[in-house]
């Protein structure tokens, strides 16, 4: 199997890198070029077809969704209404994060049944099994999370979110910098506990080859997890993360070199004026690898309203270098997310990628934002929602009003500024 990034280097233009140029209106000799250097993945398992997006610089800032089952909500219908709903208001993934029920077939119905990239943590699917059966996280065989990552890309996982810079270095570096909130990551906080109890090295730091080797056949893309990522403002670009950063910059080097497509994940909880820090210190130390955040939240104050905070972090790490912003919903912190915190935290990162994509004048970005201005002075009601991120609720509450058949809006009415502006309107 050749990769996406092995053709690159060779100079050839694949037929995925030209679905991925006419999107971005992109030269595609140009866009093999930053493949080849690493500044841009083109997640697609072989095994998994759909029309290919890339993730990187120069290209518009792509949305995740995570979806999911949990022990206490286990609805694969309800996840799959959630995998249309991610669809339908633009994300360009999903992860699928379950942990309860039938985790392989729930997998295999999501990748099947999805038109966009699909990701996951096979760590989650161990663990869970472990703990179905009494086991302690200190009993998790090496070999059965080495198992489950060449059956999820084989099954056709685009991207896999794999903790490899947890090591005995990072976690001593992490010692030695009180923390607020700890170790938040799910993926994390199991390999530090296992590491901790068998007194041992992280099994896929340590083999790490072996990783590249099953990425390599399938061409899944390594997406480096944050173990370490902050839990809050107070945690944020603190020794642990930053050690653990050195090491994924490591990694990055490595799976390049073996041909694997490779993307690093980032924070998580960054107070405002540390955002822009914060990605320039990644791009740095992880030669310009796509930066894949979660939100970020750059306040820890506002539970059942962090879609907002995480658009406005994520809007700011956008313009700074993020390549990739993983959705937070409303649910966020507080419980499952249903489906219209799916919707809610799909909308909520278009509208900041939109925003990182505009002031960086990416792709359409300006030319929507002139596109719906025009609409706006012009009084096309049709016009503007055609444009709007969410056509169908600025159509709803236009229609709502008791201005519906009128050519202005019940805010200002016969006021209208560009009534008055214009008068030929």
């Amino acid at each position: 199997m050749i990769t996406q990034l092995e053709y690159a280097k060779a100079g050839i233009v694949t037929p995925e890198m030209k679905t991925v140029a006419a999107y971005e209106k992109v030269d595609p000799t140009w866009l093999c070029h930053e493949v080849a250097q690493g500044h841009i993945v083109i997640p697609k398992n072989i095994n998994h077809q759909f029309d290919a997006k890339g993730v990187g610089a120069g290209i518009s800032i792509k949305v995740n969704a995570n979806i999911g089952t949990s022990d206490r909500h286990c609805s694969l219908d309800e996840e799959l209404e959630k995998l249309d709903v991610s669809v339908k208001y633009g994300a360009d993934s999903v992860m699928d994060l379950s942990t309860g029920g039938d985790l392989h077939h729930t997998l295999n119905t999501i990748i099947g049944k999805s038109p966009i990239m699909v990701g996951t943590v096979p760590i989650y699917s161990v663990a869970t099994r472990l703990l179905a059966r009494g086991g302690a996280i200190a009993d998790l065989d090496p070999e059965e999370l080495f198992a489950e990552i060449e059956y999820q890309a084989k099954a056709g996982v685009d991207f896999m979110t794999l903790h490899c810079g947890i090591t005995q270095t990072s976690v001593s570096f992490l010692q030695n910098h009180d923390r607020t909130c700890g170790v938040v990551s799910r993926g994390g906080s199991i390999l530090k506990r296992w590491m901790k109890d068998n007194g041992k090295e992280n099994p896929l730091y340590e083999q790490y080859d072996r990783i590249l080797k099953v990425c390599r056949q399938y061409d899944v893309t390594i997406s480096l997890g944050d173990g370490f990522r902050p839990g809050c403002g107070d945690d944020a670009t603190d020794r642990g993360q930053i050690a653990e950063l050195l090491i994924l910059g490591e990694l990055v080097d490595r799976a390049r070199a073996a041909g694997v497509q490779v993307m690093v994940e980032g924070p998580g909880h960054v107070p405002l004026n540390q955002i822009e820090m914060n990605m320039k210190i990644m791009k740095r130390l992880c030669n310009n690898a796509p930066f894949y955040v979660l939100g970020p939240l750059p306040t820890d104050a506002a539970p059942g309203y962090d879609h907002i905070v995480g658009a406005i972090g994520g809007a700011l790490a956008g313009m700074h270098g993020a390549n990739f912003l993983c959705y937070v919903t409303p649910a966020e912190h507080l419980c499952l997310p249903n489906i219209d915190d799916v919707r809610e935290g799909v909308i909520a990162s278009r509208i900041a990628a939109q925003c990182a994509d505009s002031a960086n004048n990416i792709g359409s970005a300006r030319n929507r934002d002139l596109a719906i201005s025009k609409a706006r002075r012009d009084l096309s009601w049709e016009g503007m929602f055609a444009h709007a991120i969410n056509p169908e609720q600025a159509r709803k509450r236009k229609h709502e009003s008791e201005s519906h058949n009128e050519d202005h809006c019940t805010m200002c009415g016969n006021l209208c500024a560009i009534k008055n502006d214009t008068p030929t309107l």
